[in-house]
């Protein structure tokens, strides 16, 4: 598996005309070679792959990673790194331009003899179509996150704060195997619920509440993305129509989601919906974004996208409606796109719940 993904770089390193590629970004790092630790670095070339790491993670990488010459280093990294490119005898070497910082780059370049070119992206490109491995792990981190919302609903009561709901929130998910959180729980109620990306506070949850849980997990270094809206209480009219508008967004995005279509139309049937219903100005975010290794990946789903969805891709389908100084709803799925359509990877109910 491994081994095929570092084909697929290679075969992108030709088409960008690089000899060389150095890797020192987690998500990356990790996608092409299996390790689970941090602070290690990769070089490949057309013909040799190199992991290289310090004593802390030398054992580790020797029992995670079988594609590669697991090197050792000692001292500093960049003169380790001006060492090797130099027996490596090429003359240029892609770089994450967006992991490594401007001091770290002088670093690397002072004594070297070769050119640092940046890769734009293309690990990312690679990353964007999930295989069956990641699709089926996704799914699993999927599965924990519906299991705590179910868990959730019988948890949550009027009078608690927004934390007691975020700590139990987390505990769940830990407790049925979860790695770690994709992110900070958004845990907002009432006004607050207007916020997108409200995290909790000692606020107490009201009756006639909207309360947002915008959440997720990680399982085997890979993420899944919820989001549900709840009331406490009973609802007011305004509520009602507010939630309908979401849903039915949500759905028509669902329903325009297939491989080979553009990503800002998947966008555009939800946002044209909310602006029909005369909310349009209070949907100021994209309508999804992809989710792998990291929470925020391509493809971007929103108005600007250029990306065309293919197959194994996996994104969100996330409308919402925030009124200020009245509260909001967001309705969001984790989506896996399919040649006919998509398969929705989030199974909690999205009918407007209220908790009394």
């Amino acid at each position: 598996m491994f081994g095929e993904r570092i084909e697929k770089l290679r075969k992108s390193m030709i088409s960008k005309k690089l000899e060389c590629v150095f890797i020192m970004g987690d998500p990356n790092r990790n996608y092409l070679s299996g390790f689970t630790g941090d602070e290690s670095f990769s070089i490949i070339t057309m013909d040799k792959a190199f992991f290289i790491t310090d004593s802390r993670f030398t054992q580790q990488a020797k029992e995670q990673v079988n594609d590669y010459e697991v090197v050792e280093y000692k001292g500093t990294f960049p003169s380790f790194f001006t060492d090797i490119i130099k027996k490596l005898a090429v003359k240029n070497v892609g770089f994450e331009e967006d992991i490594v910082s401007y001091d770290y780059y002088k670093k690397l370049s002072e004594n070297l003899d070769a050119k640092l070119v940046p890769m734009e992206g293309i690990i990312e490109e690679i990353r964007l179509v999930k295989d069956t491995d990641e699709v089926e792990v996704i799914r699993k981190a999927a599965s924990i996150a519906d299991k705590a919302f179910d868990h959730m609903l019988k948890f949550i009561k009027a009078g608690m704060s927004e934390r007691e709901v975020g700590i139990e929130l987390e505990f769940t998910m830990k407790k049925l195997g979860a790695k770690d959180l994709s992110f900070p729980s958004i845990v907002a109620s009432g006004v607050r619920s207007s916020l997108p990306h409200g995290q909790a506070t000692n606020k107490i949850l009201n009756n006639g509440d909207f309360l947002t849980l915008d959440f997720g997990c990680i399982f085997e270094d890979y993420c899944s993305d919820m989001t549900r809206t709840v009331v406490i209480g009973d609802p007011s009219d305004k509520m009602v129509e507010i939630y309908a508008t979401v849903l039915e967004a949500q759905n028509l995005a669902l329903k325009a989601i297939k491989a080979n279509v553009m990503a800002k139309n998947v966008d555009d049937a939800a946002r044209s919906y909310i602006e029909k219903k005369g909310y349009g100005k209070y949907f100021g975010h994209g309508v999804g974004h992809g989710v792998g290794r990291e929470i925020h990946e391509g493809p971007r789903v929103s108005p600007k996208s250029e990306t065309i969805l293919k197959k194994g891709m996996i994104i969100t389908d996330e409308p919402g409606i925030y009124i200020p100084e009245f509260g909001g709803v967001r309705i969001e799925d984790l989506i896996l796109v399919t040649d006919s359509g998509c398969e929705v990877l989030s199974k909690s109910p999205k009918s407007m719940i209220c908790l009394k």
